[in-house]
């Protein structure tokens, strides 16, 4: 007697078929039974909502670096300093640059750095961005697009920073630059009236950031533009939904990046806590 056979509804056309096919019969979509299972462990980390879950996580982590040392209501007279931890407490917790990263080895504070803020006024800023663009992109190029781009730009905005000799830099922005690039690229390459639109709008976003970038002391203008560039060459490659589904390819790399993204929070987290 063989084995018994389930069935599952294709992720891509939503037909009943078994779990086993090798591709979907019906649409083409190569090893639907991974995808079902991928779509499994998505909606166990982040629901149906993967921008307020990043939202939540800045915020938990911003709370956690007040906890962990108290840095004063102002410093140096920055408003980005408003309400704002200690770069102790923020070192402990994944800082990044060129101290973190070339003085003590600590080579993934390249991920962490994305989800720490220097002051209430920083996080409030940052926050309100991605809770602007975040569900533009997350409908336009899909989830696993949204999660690399958001991942990867952000390493790579830091990366740069590093490069060029920042030695000690935090924030969401890098990652928030990459999905603008990502928006650019839509918009240029949708081309009509609509994708023009959206390019104006997101050329507008980018000259506020330089102008931005130059009227306030300690803004990081090296991540942001890796951020931003970062997130136009990844949208070159991944496409978006209007132009290709996403592949197999860009979802097991989504997946590689939350659990590295989880990995190194939860080391930052208990590093953190073990020190105290």
């Amino acid at each position: 007697m063989s084995p018994e056979r389930k069935s599952i509804l294709c992720p891509g056309c939503r037909k009943l078929i078994s779990i086993d096919e090798p591709a979907c019969p019906y649409c083409g979509l190569t090893r639907p039974g991974l995808h079902n299972t991928a779509g499994a462990v998505r909606k166990i980390f982040f629901g149906q909502n993967p921008v307020m879950v990043i939202i939540y996580i800045n915020a938990a982590f911003f709370a956690l670096a007040l906890f962990l040392n108290f840095g004063g209501m102002f410093s140096s007279g920055n408003p980005f300093a408003l309400l704002s931890p200690s770069n102790h407490s923020l070192f402990m917790l994944g800082a990044t640059g060129t101290i973190p990263v070339i003085q003590f080895n600590r080579f993934w504070t390249l991920i962490s750095a994305s989800f720490l803020h220097g002051g209430i006024l920083h996080i409030a800023f940052n926050m309100m961005a991605l809770y602007q663009l975040g569900p533009f992109v997350l409908k336009e190029f899909g989830f696993h697009r949204f999660i690399n781009l958001y991942v990867i730009t952000g390493v790579a905005g830091f990366a740069l920073s590093v490069f060029v000799g920042i030695p000690f830099t935090i924030g969401a922005s890098a990652s928030v630059c990459g999905l603008i690039g990502a928006i650019i690229y839509y918009g240029k390459s949708r081309g009509d009236s609509y994708g023009e639109a959206i390019y104006k709008q997101a050329m507008g976003w980018v000259i506020g950031l330089i102008i931005f970038g130059f009227i306030f002391s300690g803004i990081n203008n090296w991540a942001h533009g890796g951020g931003l560039l970062s997130g136009i060459l990844l949208a070159f490659l991944m496409g978006y939904n209007d132009n290709r589904p996403e592949s197999a390819s860009v979802k097991l790399l989504a997946y590689a990046c939350i659990l590295l993204m989880a990995s190194v929070l939860l080391w930052a987290v208990a590093s953190a806590i073990l020190k105290l």
